[in-house]
């Protein structure tokens, strides 16, 4: 695709105009995995967008963030789950619907879309004017080759070129707390590089300064606890309704959202906020709970309830959304042109929602695919959702006497078969345990493993 920076602003909204119509033939099934889309068919209106304001700079940040993890690629797929070329054309109409209708940042990595995101969001972003947007990309150094000081400058720079731009509004440590501190002082500590892009920071080369946390509270107390030397400009946290008060029971590794959420604010460091769906599952959610939100709120997509819920909360500057499609970013513009924030009431019928959520067994699966690849082969995300998707249904017979036995066995089964090949199937996995210690969530994923596939033989041989 051609880079053109000159974009005419009559182009410009020639293409934002007929986005919808260059995606008009993309599936609905998607990695949002929003079952429904109240905003597909409606016109978005610009001049709506709510923004917040950045303490440190006076940014005056978009409360949605696209999420650039998920670029569509020429076989319209997700990037981040195919390694086909990223489809660039349809990248720079989403891009652009985006900007027209008041998204002005844009999340990245050297490490999404294999490897791919930096350069595809370069591409687009810098056919607009440099003012009109913030770029945020991380230094996601999570290999061992790239721990030296060197590797990791190489990487920064490399951001740079590809981002296509000679500063970084919003610079993140990518993912600390997955190896707990010894890997925080490995990978940022210990080589200096943590100080090298607080020097970057005071050059004007990195406006904003701050970090992603994902797992070990060690971590994020402790770079909380060192704020008034470090200053961060903003953290990065997983936050949705589910994880606000249940996220320890779902996994003993995580900390609560509520907890997080209330210690940056207390220090007034600006959130910005992933997994609003947590990994799609808040829009995948069981048939009594799309009932119960639907009731509520007949209009409104089962995925706006969850992005209402992190962009109703004061400290949170930004909420992050992986759009692979025109239909994700039009519903979340519906949600957010205006954002219409929560009330104490509904804030509680989420609450409780929530709760009734732990209610069903599903697998706190988010398909990061950090368990990725197994080097047996198996496909270890497709397994667990095809297992929630089942949990969600009702299709998970109890024994062979329940009244939906016959269709729940064959929609699993059947559903098991198209969605896994069979050669990636549970029954391959040896128990190597090279997955688990890579899942933020903390799955026992062989553990779970050989459980769903003990309970496929169990339906194939009718013994349940």
């Amino acid at each position: 695709m051609s880079n053109n920076k000159d974009i005419s602003r009559r182009d410009f909204l020639k293409t934002a105009g007929i986005a919808a119509a260059a995606t008009a033939g993309l599936s609905a099934c998607n990695n949002q995995g929003n079952r429904d889309y109240a905003g597909t068919e409606i016109d978005i209106p610009t001049g709506q967008m709510t923004y917040r304001t950045n303490p440190t700079t006076g940014d005056k940040v978009s409360i949605l963030g696209y999420g650039c993890m998920r670029w569509p690629t020429v076989k319209d797929e997700s990037a981040r789950d195919s390694k086909d070329q990223i489809d660039q054309e349809t990248v720079n109409a989403l891009v652009d619907f985006a900007i027209a209708h008041g998204v002005n940042y844009f999340d990245t990595s050297p490490a999404y879309c294999q490897g791919q995101s930096e350069h595809a969001t370069g591409i687009a972003l810098s056919r607009h004017p440099r003012d009109k947007y913030f770029i945020a990309t991380k230094l996601s150094n999570f290999a061992k080759s790239t721990w030296s000081r060197e590797a990791s400058i190489a990487m920064y720079r490399n951001s740079l070129k590809e981002l296509q731009t000679d500063y970084i509004d919003y610079m993140l440590l990518h993912g600390v707390g997955m190896g707990g501190m010894e890997e925080l002082n490995a990978r940022y500590m210990d080589n200096g590089i943590l100080e090298f892009l607080m020097n970057e920071r005071r050059e004007g080369r990195i406006r904003n300064l701050g970090f992603s946390y994902h797992g070990d509270i060690e971590v994020f107390d402790y770079l909380l606890s060192r704020h008034d030397y470090y200053k961060w400009d903003f953290v990065q946290i997983q936050m949705n309704y589910l994880d606000w008060r249940h996220a320890k029971e779902i996994n003993a590794r995580n900390t609560n959202a509520e907890y997080l959420y209330n210690e940056l604010a207390k220090r007034n460091i600006p959130a910005v906020i992933m997994e609003p769906l947590l990994g799609g599952r808040l829009s995948k959610v069981h048939d009594h709970i799309v009932a119960r939100l639907k009731q509520r709120e007949p209009e409104s997509s089962v995925a706006s309830w969850a992005f209402r819920f992190a962009g109703s909360f004061p400290h949170v500057l930004t909420v992050l959304s992986g759009m692979t499609y025109m239909e994700h970013l039009k519903d979340n513009l519906h949600t957010y042109c205006p954002l219409k924030p929560l009330t104490d009431e509904e804030l509680n019928f989420l609450y409780d929602t929530a709760d009734l959520m732990m209610q069903y067994p599903t697998i706190p699966c988010n398909d990061c695919k950090y368990c990725m690849p197994c080097p047996y082969g198996i496909d270890i995300p497709g397994i667990l959702l095809h297992y929630n998707k089942c949990v969600n249904e009702g299709n998970i017979p109890e024994d062979a006497q329940a009244d939906n036995y016959r269709k729940a066995r064959r929609a699993f089964l059947i559903g098991y078969d198209r969605s896994v090949p069979k050669l990636r199937q549970a029954d391959h996995c040896i128990g190597c345990n090279q997955c688990s210690p890579h899942c933020p969530q903390g799955i026992d994923i062989p553990t779970e493993l050989h459980r769903i596939d003990r309970f496929v033989e169990q339906l194939k041989q009718g013994t349940l």
